[in-house]
């Protein structure tokens, strides 16, 4: 699993964060789902992600569900080499999710060793629980209902929002368990749930784990591989 803080635009080319989790699949053509849940299916997301990987080198597709035709998701999740999951309302595509079924196969899918990735809402969601803008776009919340597959906490988009340090900070001095925080254009590679790799498409973004010592909150820098 390669979770993003987020991916800023990377002007008509593949951004590196992408390439790095083409990489990671053996086969010369994967299979790429983008689910675009979290903003609602919105047309723009589903163009995006069509431009944001090469159609010469993957086979892609979307799972919609505000408009769902595919009937059996957990088959054609565990079909997938890879699933990348858009950002946008993290609450509101986990509550899709579980009505739908999308939580119990995209479990399925990642115990197979389905490459699962994403950025803001499709990194947070993977976490226990963590910082959203889900329920007031100007008022940055905690998000308690993540789907647990990553134990811990997470706050993505962590340089790129004025809020989101100082309301992590406060909200594990306040009992949040400990976790992750991952700058835009940065990322955590987890090889099941430990911490392979942190990567970057640029030299400054970074991730740092962070936990409450004592009185105090402790954000510890992690080793950052920058990407060609």
């Amino acid at each position: 699993m390669v979770t993003f803080g987020g991916l800023r635009p990377s002007r008509g080319k593949t951004h590196p964060l992408i390439s790095y989790v083409l990489s990671l699949s053996d086969k010369d053509c994967p299979k790429v789902c983008f689910i675009p849940t979290a903003t609602g299916d919105s047309a723009a997301s589903i163009v995006a992600f069509y431009d944001r990987f090469p159609a010469s080198d993957t086979q892609r597709s979307h799972l919609a569900l505000f408009n769902r035709t595919i009937y059996n998701i957990e088959e054609y999740l565990l079909d997938q080499d890879i699933i990348m999951v858009g950002g946008g309302n993290t609450a509101n595509m986990l509550a899709t999710w579980r009505v739908h079924g999308v939580d119990v196969a995209l479990k399925k899918a990642w115990d197979s060793g389905v490459i699962i990735c994403g950025g803001s809402a499709g990194s947070l969601c993977w976490f226990e629980c963590g910082t959203t803008d889900s329920f007031n776009l100007n008022e940055l919340e905690p998000l308690h209902d993540g789907l647990g597959f990553l134990a811990g906490s997470h706050c993505p988009h962590y340089d790129g929002e004025a809020q989101r340090r100082p309301l992590y900070h406060r909200l594990i001095s306040e009992g949040f368990p400990p976790g992750y925080a991952v700058d835009d254009d940065a990322a955590v590679h987890f090889l099941g749930k430990d911490v392979h790799k942190v990567i970057s498409s640029r030299e400054n973004p970074g991730a740092y784990y962070v936990q409450k010592i004592g009185n105090d909150v402790i954000e510890t820098p992690l080793d950052t591989t920058i990407l060609d």
